[in-house]
């Protein structure tokens, strides 16, 4: 569409005023025309029209505007008009190009009004609700510019034709081509603006369809459409805001950015100028605010422009009312969010005024089905908090119960923005305020929802505020109900982070909570091993000794050793396998390394009293494998202070010894299994000296006999291999009737399914005939030698060559005791046996011997 200037020029000409067509040369070469319009053929009145438009644009300069005036009001205006009802099309396009030159050019346009708005009206509105009376959609938009250029050149002059032109919209703006979509909101916009006095009678009339044209699929149809609407209601009648409101809010949702600008644009607009718009700040606020997270730096620039010059306006207006907080201005919190500025005051008040109104409609968005408007609800939240400072305190109930339920969100963004809002509540809100509402709201409802915000708040506070209350908070985490509250890994997350954010603000302050943070450490660290927090949990123990100035967690175990095996002792008669105390006791013994040494007075108690056989085998099972472990790096734990020696016999008589002993069943298997592997440990652990390990013996080595049987490889093999240890550490000559008992249980192994065993079986063998030493023992055993000899050939023939080389190895240490009867023995078997290498080697060997001797 040509711009007025451009279509005056054109008009015009390039001559002065002096070189223009005088009037009546006009005036005949138009009549010479006229005619023709009237005529029935299409070819004739389109040809007449070019005609016209050859005189008026092609020809010599027009005459003056008033002369031009009369002859196009008198002569072509009633013709063209009734031209926008030719029956062929480009006559139709002909004639309102003719109206556009001889509106542009007139010196009183609005003198055409009376006959031209009707016939606009009929063109394009037609009677009644019917279908558009224009058929082809260029046209219509043709028309539509028209209107714009009348509402252009008339003005204020197009107020008694209000009725008509809301008419027109009404139509026009739903119509189906999109162009004509644009060109009718640019209209309605336009209109609005020229007849501010009238236009607010019929104003409402516009917003349907404008509200149905919001969502085309058109953005530049969107964009238009909102700009009209602000337009329409700003000159218009206020109260329409409520009707548009909820579509505006749904376009800032839209996938196009400058559909959300110019939403913003405009609300920020109303909130600016609006004649009611204090009514509408607690509705249009929200809206404008909402754009300052875009994901569009311009749209998120223009809110935060507009937001603050509205809050400048509204300060100025309310100047007196806000003298003394002008006058003496309160300064930031001094750990207000680092790289956030302030906003002005008015934009503060201006929140803290209407957030009553606003607040519910959030909290209620918050938990929406839909994810985007939680989305959006939880970033308005965070900016409202940010402006109403400590003046959240008024609602803090509310937004606290709404940042519980909406923490338990799905969507990330969600939950990272209300961590926000709850760190800004830190900020600004005294702990002592916030704390009696949380502390009552966890201990009724075991979420991580509430300690993520309990977390949150904490992160927000200054380390002075908090100081007075580090003692409550970690007294409160190490409660039995909230610390053990849930065995869910999102809950012992949260958990740590609230012991995280305490050391994160208290730093060295947490000194005189130490003992309880450590509480709650050990819980999460027992709770949540398979969770993947062991790490983090050891990370937050180093902070905390980092914060005493110590040099690691041992320190912080030297410290508290024995409160915390005390906190664990109040409950040990009742552990179960399902006892949280039992991980944490767990927990405590494996990471104190060799402070576990100083507190044995602690631990051997627990251990006896919870290695009873009445208590519940699965604990027995747990306690046996982590006992095991502490004896395996004894000299580094439960011996680190050379205090383990004097709780030996307890460990022997109290917890072994009736773990050892035979019941029926797998479980009860299992627990000799382990308790065989703590023997093993203790034996391994190279604390023990000869003389202990000779005195363990003489007190445990009928049970170990006896799981010499076991159905379990594990617990014979080791079974095996304890034996040879109390073997060897017997220095003096052994009582013959222990061998008898002995031997024949280690011959039985050497016919086991497993190797190792038959070969642990048979070390233990050798071991045993060492420890026969004088001619009495020799003489009373011949009979069990020889019984011996007997057996260890047939294994002496054993398809594995492993085998057969170590019971050749035992033959050859028990042949030192009676020669000739292994001698004797040998010559009766040797030609049973397979190949005679392994009986030649023996003999070879017992003649060297004999020989030597």
């Amino acid at each position: 569409m040509a711009t007025l200037v451009t279509e005056a020029r054109v008009l015009e000409g390039p001559g002065t005023s002096g070189d223009r067509r005088p009037a009546q040369e006009l005036s005949q070469a138009v009549s010479r025309l006229l005619p023709g319009l009237e005529a029935e053929s299409k070819l004739s009145r389109r040809r007449a029209l070019e005609g016209l438009q050859r005189e008026l644009e092609e020809g010599a300069p027009l005459p003056p505007s008033a002369d031009f005036q009369e002859l196009f009001g008198r002569l072509l205006l009633p013709r063209l008009l009734r031209c926008l009802g030719d029956p062929a099309e480009k006559c139709r396009a002909l004639a309102v190009q003719l109206l556009r030159l001889g509106l542009s050019h007139g010196a009183r346009p609005q003198d055409t009004l009376p006959q031209l708005i009707p016939a606009l009206t009929q063109r394009l509105a037609g009677l009644g609700s019917g279908q558009l009376v224009e058929p082809c959609e260029e046209l219509r938009l043709a028309l539509v510019e028209l209107l714009s250029l009348v509402v252009q050149l008339c003005g204020r002059s197009l107020a008694p034709y209000l009725d008509e032109m809301v008419r027109i919209l009404q139509k026009t703006i739903v119509d189906p081509f999109p162009d004509v979509k644009r060109e009718s909101c640019k209209l309605a916009g336009d209109y609005a603006q020229s007849i501010p006095d009238h236009f607010h009678m019929q104003s409402e009339s516009l917003i349907a369809p404008l509200m149905q044209t919001i969502s085309h699929q058109h953005s530049k149809v969107r964009v238009a459409v909102i700009q009209a609407t602000g337009l329409v209601i700003q000159f218009g009648n206020a109260k329409s805001v409520d009707d548009v409101i909820s579509h505006f809010a749904q376009r800032l949702f839209d996938d196009v950015s400058q559909v959300r600008y110019a939403v913003t644009s405009v609300v920020g607009n109303w909130l600016l100028h609006l004649r009611d718009r204090y009514s509408f700040f607690h509705k249009l606020i929200p809206l404008l605010l909402s754009s300052f997270d875009d994901e569009i730096p311009e749209v998120t620039e223009l809110a935060v422009s507009l937001w603050e010059k509205i809050g400048l306006q509204w300060q100025k207006e309310n100047e007196d009312d806000l003298k003394d907080k002008l006058d003496f201005a309160s300064p930031p919190p001094s750990h207000y969010p680092k790289g956030v500025i302030r906003p002005v005051l008015g934009c503060r008040e201006l929140i803290f005024r209407n957030l009553s109104k606003i607040l519910p409609a959030i909290c209620n968005d918050i938990t929406d089905w839909v994810v985007g408007n939680r989305v959006k609800s939880a970033q308005l939240l965070a900016v409202l908090l940010l402006h109403a400072e400590d003046h959240i305190t008024q609602h803090l109930e509310v937004v606290l119960r709404t940042l519980y339920q909406a923490c338990s969100d799905d969507e990330k963004s969600v939950v990272s923005n209300c961590i926000k809002s709850a760190e800004l509540v830190g900020t600004f809100v005294n702990p002592e305020v916030f704390l009696k509402l949380i502390f009552p709201a966890l201990k009724k409802s075991i979420r991580p929802s509430c300690l993520m915000v309990l977390a949150a708040v904490t992160r927000g506070c200054s380390r002075q505020s908090l100081k007075p209350h580090l003692n409550n908070i970690a007294s409160f985490l190490s409660q039995t109900q909230i610390c053990q509250g849930s065995e869910d890994s999102h809950y012992m997350e949260q958990l740590l982070c609230c012991v995280q954010a305490l050391i994160q603000v208290g730093q060295e302050d947490c000194k005189e909570s130490s003992l309880q943070l450590m509480e709650v450490l050990v819980t999460v660290m027992a709770v949540s091993g398979a969770a993947g927090l062991s790490e983090k949990v050891q990370e937050t123990m180093n902070l905390l000794a980092q914060m005493q100035k110590y040099d690691g967690t041992l320190d912080l175990y030297q410290q508290h050793m024995d409160r915390l095996m005390e906190w664990l002792t109040l409950s040990h008669q009742d552990w179960n396998c399902h006892s949280v105390e039992l991980l944490q006791f767990e927990v405590i013994v494996i990471q104190s390394g060799p402070v576990l040494g100083k507190a044995l007075n602690y631990f051997i108690p627990i251990i006896k009293t919870c290695l009873l056989p009445t208590k519940d085998p699965q604990m027995r099972l747990k306690l046996f494998t982590v006992f095991s472990q502490v004896l395996l790096k004894a000299k580094d734990t439960v011996n680190a202070h050379q205090q383990f020696h004097g709780y030996l016999e307890t460990v022997i008589k109290d917890i072994l010894v009736p773990n050892l002993e035979w019941h029926a069943g797998r479980t009860a298997g299992a627990i000799r299994t382990t308790a065989v592997s703590c023997l093993w440990a203790l034996i391994h652990s190279e604390i023990l000296s000869s003389k202990q390990i000779i005195e363990i013996q003489e007190v445990l080595m009928p049970q170990i006999i006896n799981t010499l049987e076991e159905d379990s490889k594990m617990t014979r093999l080791m079974s095996c291999r304890i034996i040879n240890i109390f073997l060897k550490a017997c220095t003096d000559i052994i009582d013959p009737d222990k061998f008898i008992k002995i031997y024949p249980e280690l011959l039985k192994r050497l016919d086991d399914s497993s190797n190792e065993v038959r070969i642990a079986a048979m070390s233990s063998l050798i071991s045993l005939l060492h420890c026969i030493k004088n001619d009495d023992e020799k003489s009373y055993l011949k009979s069990n030698m020889q019984f011996l000899y007997k057996e260890l050939l047939v294994h002496l023939d054993d398809p594995d060559s492993t085998i057969q080389d170590a019971v050749l190895g035992v033959l050859k240490e028990g042949s030192i005791l009676f020669p000739n009867i292994l001698m004797e023995e040998i010559e009766a078997v040797k030609y049973k046996h397979r190949s005679l290498v392994y009986c030649e080697q023996l003999l070879q060997h017992i003649q060297s011997t004999t020989s030597v001797l």
